[in-house]
């Protein structure tokens, strides 16, 4: 890892805002393809899931997720549950910027697409009573769609449509079934 990847990773704790979105922006950008040093970084992203700003749980989920594709050792499989729990975050905020990025690890390999899609079920039934559930129910519509759209997978879409037929108030229902409308 050279110096300049070092000091973004660096900034992400940084209070200064500026320095932390630059980074973020740098390491997203950086992490669209396979690097070489994803396991010099991956338990301290990890451990960043319980950091005490919000902000630095966000980010380092997000470049985590991003990091799947440089996991020829598959460790992502193990540590999907801790991803899974950045989902469920103390701060809506955080939960849902890791919401709308999962559904990326699907692109890396049918393992981790059946772990994802799996996954993402169980977090559709388990939000029924949580004061955002509606918003956690589009996010994961609208991630199984951004995955079938890249991979084509019937399964997916099958499952997505199973979901939402589970949606017992009309309104949501049709809002997430507009989501696959084109299909």
């Amino acid at each position: 890892m050279n110096e300049i990847i070092r000091k973004n990773l660096t900034n992400i704790y940084s209070d200064d805002r500026d320095f932390q979105l630059d980074a973020f922006v740098y390491l997203l950008g950086i992490t669209e393809k396979h690097v070489d040093w994803a396991y010099e970084v991956w338990d301290e992203m990890l451990a960043s899931f319980s950091h005490k700003n919000n902000r630095v749980r966000a980010i380092a989920a997000q470049i985590l997720i991003n990091l799947v594709k440089s996991d020829p050792d598959q460790r992502f499989m193990a540590d999907f549950k801790a991803l899974l729990a950045v989902n469920k975050d103390e701060r809506f905020v955080t939960a849902r910027h890791c919401l709308q990025s999962i559904w990326k690890v699907g692109l890396v390999g049918k393992d981790q697409q059946q772990l994802l899609v799996s996954g993402l079920e169980h977090r559709f039934h388990e939000c029924a009573e949580e004061k955002n559930c509606t918003l956690i129910r589009y996010d994961i519509i609208q991630g199984m769609r951004n995955l079938y759209d890249e991979v084509g997978d019937e399964q997916i879409r099958s499952k997505a449509l199973e979901l939402i037929a589970t949606e017992d108030d009309l309104k949501y229902h049709k809002k997430y079934a507009g989501l696959w409308k084109s299909t």
